[in-house]
């Protein structure tokens, strides 16, 4: 049966991720994953993080899916606590490079 609402065009041609893109990490816990982008404006770069679960589908390939089951859901929770760690990190080098410390003398 046909859909009654045609896919929409616009939202995969609004920002599409250039050809090359590739996450800036990749945390994995077992099947879970959390890839985490950065994307970056002219006056800093900001990140955000998407996570899957890696299965084997029926013709044995590996496939990724967003859906995440009940025995997922802490690995889940401790990768995005990793994930956060690491944009913290990332964003607090970035602040050092704007706003370098002055030396001290003694």
């Amino acid at each position: 049966m046909a859909s009654k609402y045609p896919p929409s065009s616009a939202a995969s041609t609004r920002n599409p991720p250039p050809a090359t893109a590739a996450p800036v990490r990749t945390l994995r816990l077992g099947r879970i994953k959390a890839a985490v982008w950065e994307n970056s404006t002219d006056q800093r770069a900001y990140y955000n993080v998407t996570f899957a679960r890696t299965y084997m589908d029926a013709e044995k390939k590996f496939r990724d899916t967003d859906s995440f089951g009940r025995d997922d859901l802490l690995l889940l929770a401790k990768l995005a606590d990793q994930a956060h760690t690491f944009v913290c990190e990332q964003m607090a080098a970035q602040k050092q490079e704007e706003y370098p410390e002055p030396s001290r003398r003694s």
